[in-house]
């Protein structure tokens, strides 16, 4: 049964004879008939009465009309619901994400629902380097990466969305705490606290890259560990520093200040598989560009750790 053959019956059930049919459907009378006469073969029923000069629906054809109308009813959605999801109109988004400053990825969602509303966004809360390999594999859609390079990425097309400051964490007793604005230059000598690469690799090898840039080695230092654990060693231990790349909402640390790390920032990029966006990724890019406008406020609830603010964003 093809559903060219239930369009074929459902025509010459609603026109009373085949030639009017063929009319209807743009094609010869014989080509109507043979449909008809294939169809009627195939399930082993007469669907028409031709012994009179108007064909009539036979018993069996009026009781295969509703059904035929709901098969090429549903056929029909179908087609609507594919050429929808072809033009970024329906269908699911699989995203990972990343804690943004403010509400900005609040903002975004909201400009990215009222461009497509019939895009359901399927958020997923993985580690940067497990959302990349995701990614990868076809099991997202789009992710948020901070520190991605622009361009193509191991299979991965990246383009930048927003930028963002950086922060250090620094004892207050510390001379540097003094500074405004220290710069790496100026922290070379005070032990860095960094995330080991594998929780992050574009987020380490930003702040490595812009070390060796700068002439500063900063000496070895404990790894970044937990938010809690590092800020209490920082505070009170040896002095050391780390990095972030937001602190609204950070506690108050005893003996630990913030400050503005000078002349770096960060990047966050939408990355998503190699070649041109689709019409929902499209969408996607343009709310994530509309949502970097307005004043960040409080910071939303975390996708990742609190702890994975430094070296892992």
């Amino acid at each position: 049964m093809e559903l060219r053959q239930l369009r074929y019956f459902m025509v010459v059930a609603e026109e009373g004879g085949f030639s009017r049919a063929a009319e209807r459907l743009h094609i010869v009378q014989s080509a109507v008939s043979q449909q008809i006469r294939a169809l009627e073969r195939d399930l082993g029923i007469v669907l028409f009465d031709r012994s009179s000069r108007r064909v009539r629906l036979s018993s069996a054809g009026e009781r295969l009309l509703p059904e035929a109308r709901a098969v090429l009813a549903a056929a029909d959605r179908a087609r609507e619901v594919a050429a929808d999801i072809v033009a970024g109109a329906e269908g699911v988004l699989r995203m990972g994400t990343v804690q943004a400053p403010g509400d900005r990825l609040y903002r975004a969602l909201a400009g990215f629902a009222a461009l497509a509303p019939r895009v359901r966004v399927r958020l997923m809360k993985l580690p940067p380097a497990e959302r990349l390999a995701a990614a990868r594999a076809g099991l997202l859609d789009a992710v948020l990466v901070r520190a991605l390079p622009p361009g193509r990425v191991a299979g991965l097309e990246a383009i930048p969305v927003w930028t963002d400051p950086l922060y250090v964490a620094l004892p207050a007793a510390h001379p540097l705490a003094g500074e405004p604005e220290p710069s790496l230059r100026q922290l070379a000598e005070l032990p860095l606290r960094l995330a080991p690469r594998d929780r992050n690799p574009p987020f380490h090898d930003l702040i490595t890259g812009a070390l060796r840039a700068a002439g500063a080695e900063p000496p070895p230092a404990a790894p970044f560990t937990s938010l809690q654990a590092t800020l209490a060693e920082i505070g009170a231990g040896p002095p050391s520093w780390t990095v972030f790349y937001e602190v609204s909402g950070l506690p108050p640390a005893p003996g630990v200040v913030y400050r503005p790390l000078a002349g770096l920032t960060v990047t966050t990029s939408l990355a998503f598989p190699s070649g041109p966006p689709s019409p929902v990724l499209r969408h996607l890019l343009t709310a994530l560009g509309d949502g970097t406008t307005g004043k960040a406020g409080a910071t939303p609830a975390s996708d990742e750790g609190p702890g994975e603010r430094t070296g892992s964003g």
